[in-house]
């Protein structure tokens, strides 16, 4: 991989599409390896944009407004972060050999609809899935909900972060859900997922890199498994390595594996699973670092930032494991502008310990200010550690 000089005529040149919390370590991360950065994401100043060369604030599911700062910009490689972004224009965009989309444009339209990596993983891969139907009003998701049982989940088939997602116990709840899924879903399209409950042991995310080995093909890697805690789908704390049984770990990077290689390309994908004993059971992908996966900030030797970034641009990764590590939310707590924080000083006095403070302009009670990753002896005193530093700093006006 040939690497140019930031801000000059043989510049390499990333475009961030979502330029969120995730994004900004991916900048910084490129940025190492003196890639030139763009970031792109809905609205200004937003974390990436604080980091990269350039910034830009457009309406990205707008495929006539992303064709025309593609091609303003002319970046090598575009980058998807978000799931509202025109995948379409994108993969008229690569066929024309105007950039290259990572992982590829296809893994891009699938993935950012649940719909299409639930048929790929589930009716062309034959993976083991929970049981599903697609509603596309209110009467066909109470028919979809009778389908697959009480209680059941209900999604958008594109929302992040568990926008839009609900918990229905009977058919009293399938009005509200539906409602919600409606104001919580990133695209004005009326079609949700709802799926039966698995009785599963825990839920982890394995990150699965594919990169280029020294023969210079992909070859895929695994991170070992991260385990978290979820609120109404949004995730709270995760730790890792999340203990596994041999079987269930060989099967989990199996299916890791199967469903990575269909969508093809190069970066890390966040791969979801649902384990009990040693079954294992496929949820969702992402094409990208995983908000759980934040924990590696403190417990890999390359987090999964540095790894995404490696991978994208054809350099060598390494997932090994360095020591147990943890990671715990920072909320806003309140709907504000501008808000400050303190206590960071005594968060960073827990042994062990790092806090990132994303820089978001806007902090809403639920919304992700920043984080707090710490090391441990073991996962136990790792997840004290992160909870006790991220519960001591505090957002305040």
């Amino acid at each position: 991989m040939r690497i140019g000089t930031p801000l000059s005529e043989n510049a390499t040149r990333v475009m961030l599409l979502g330029s969120g919390e995730l994004g900004k370590e991916v900048a910084i991360e490129l940025q190492r390896f003196g890639a030139e950065v763009i970031a792109v994401d809905r609205y200004a100043q937003a974390p990436a944009h604080q980091v990269a060369h350039r910034a830009h604030v457009i309406n990205m599911s707008d495929p006539a407004a992303l064709r025309a700062l593609i091609e303003q910009e002319r970046p090598h490689l575009i980058v998807p972060e978000i799931e509202a972004i025109a995948t379409d224009e994108l993969a008229r965009i690569e066929a024309e050999g105007i950039a290259e989309v990572i992982p590829t444009a296809r893994a891009a339209q699938l993935t950012m609809n649940r719909e299409g990596i639930r048929r790929l993983a589930a009716e062309e891969l034959g993976l083991p899935t929970s049981p599903y139907a697609f509603a596309a009003s209110a009467e066909e998701l109470a028919a979809g909900a009778e389908k697959v049982g009480f209680p059941c989940f209900v999604k958008p088939v594109m929302s992040s972060s568990g926008k839009g997602q609900s918990y229905v116990e009977d058919a009293d709840g399938v009005q509200a859900a539906w409602d919600y899924a409606m104001a919580g879903g990133r695209v004005e399209r009326a079609l949700v997922i709802v799926e039966g409950r698995i009785n599963f042991d825990y839920e982890i995310t394995l990150l699965t890199v594919r990169a280029r080995g020294r023969d210079g093909q992909i070859e895929t890697s695994f991170c070992a498994p991260v385990g978290h805690v979820q609120v109404k789908g949004d995730y709270v704390e995760s730790w890792q390595p999340q203990p596994m049984s041999k079987a269930a770990q060989e099967r989990a990077r199996d299916i890791a594996g199967k469903v990575t290689g269909a969508l093809g390309g190069r970066g890390i994908f966040g791969v979801e699973l649902f384990v009990k004993g040693d079954e294992v059971w496929f949820s969702e992908v992402s094409p990208r670092p995983h908000d759980t996966g934040l924990v590696t900030l403190a417990s890999q030797q390359q987090s999964e930032f540095a790894l995404h970034a490696r991978a994208i641009l054809g350099l060598p990764v390494s997932t090994e494991l360095s020591t147990p590590g943890a990671s715990a939310v920072i909320y806003g707590g309140m709907d504000a502008v501008g808000v400050s924080y303190e206590g960071l000083d005594l968060a960073l006095q827990v042994p062990e310990s790092e806090v990132r403070l994303f820089g978001k302009p806007e902090a809403f009670v639920r919304r992700r200010m920043g984080v707090a990753v710490a090391r441990g002896r073991d996962i136990a005193e790792a997840r004290t550690r992160a909870k006790e530093a991220a519960g001591r700093v505090k957002v305040v006006e």
